[in-house]
């Protein structure tokens, strides 16, 4: 069984040439790359954040593994569901790392293997040809993330730091967030900033917080905490924003915006 694309054509092109050659446009590489822990990376369609993460994924080593924490804006599955079938987009196949997935799990009964959670979920789709384009070959653990506690998310946390630890695995945290929904490019950008502060500070719990006391509406705050505590456990003491930008750069229209920011946690 393997996951098919379910926003190709949407949220991305869907065929091969199309899709690289819009790749090649958007994936803007640094001649001097990152050796990230942990990404903040958005998750619209490729016409209004593809520049952004094209920037982020293009400006950081390239790894064997990544790993892939988004939100789930369905109901549907396990509210922390790994998927282990391969997943398919326009550019071919890219495999789960199902040995290091199994490691993970075992240390925590939080994590459920569940397709259902993942089926109609977007969140990690739109990431995957950006990776596919600039680590070819690599593979994948994808977690839908649902609602939770903070002693929830940083039990998760540490099952992936501890993984890796004794793996000695070359990976990648990829969180897969956009910021606030659907308020004035003024609002928005004020609560976001608020976020990213505390991303930049490398504070998960004030991250947490924030989001929870403002109401902000950033679909992945879960998978953005998350990643944040297993990049800090794993040595992470840098972080930098590349790039925020909102829907209106696109549509003209300042008064309902979503807004995306691309982040590099890092030593």
């Amino acid at each position: 069984m393997v996951r098919e694309p379910i926003v190709a054509g949407q949220f991305y092109p869907g065929d091969a040439i199309s899709l690289k050659r819009k790749l090649d446009e958007i994936i803007i590489e640094s001649p001097e790359r990152i050796d990230a822990i942990g990404v903040v990376s958005p998750h619209a369609g490729y016409a209004y954040s593809g520049e952004i993460a094209g920037r982020v994924f293009g400006g950081i080593k390239p790894k064997e593994t990544y790993i892939l924490f988004g939100p789930k804006h369905t109901p549907y599955g396990a509210r922390f569901a790994v998927s282990i079938e391969p997943w398919i987009t326009p550019l071919g196949e890219v495999g789960v790392d199902r040995d290091l997935a199994a490691l993970i799990m075992d240390r925590t009964d939080l994590l459920e293997e569940d397709v259902q959670a993942h089926i109609g979920e977007h969140s990690l789709e739109v990431q995957i040809p950006f990776l596919q384009r600039v680590s070819p070959g690599a593979s994948i653990i994808p977690i839908a993330a649902g609602p939770g506690a903070l002693s929830e998310l940083e039990e998760i946390a540490r099952a992936v730091s501890s993984a890796l630890k004794e793996e000695g695995r070359e990976s990648v945290i990829v969180s897969s967030s956009d910021m606030t929904h659907f308020e004035t490019r003024k609002s928005a950008s004020e609560k976001d900033h608020m976020a990213i502060q505390r991303i930049l500070d490398l504070d998960p719990e004030g991250l947490y917080r924030v989001v929870e006391e403002l109401n902000i509406s950033m679909c992945g705050y879960i998978p953005t905490v998350m990643m944040l505590m297993a990049a800090k456990d794993l040595g992470a003491n840098n972080a930098e924003l590349i790039q925020y930008a909102d829907s209106g750069d696109v549509t003209g229209d300042t008064n309902d915006v979503v807004g995306y920011a691309g982040m590099v946690v890092y030593k």
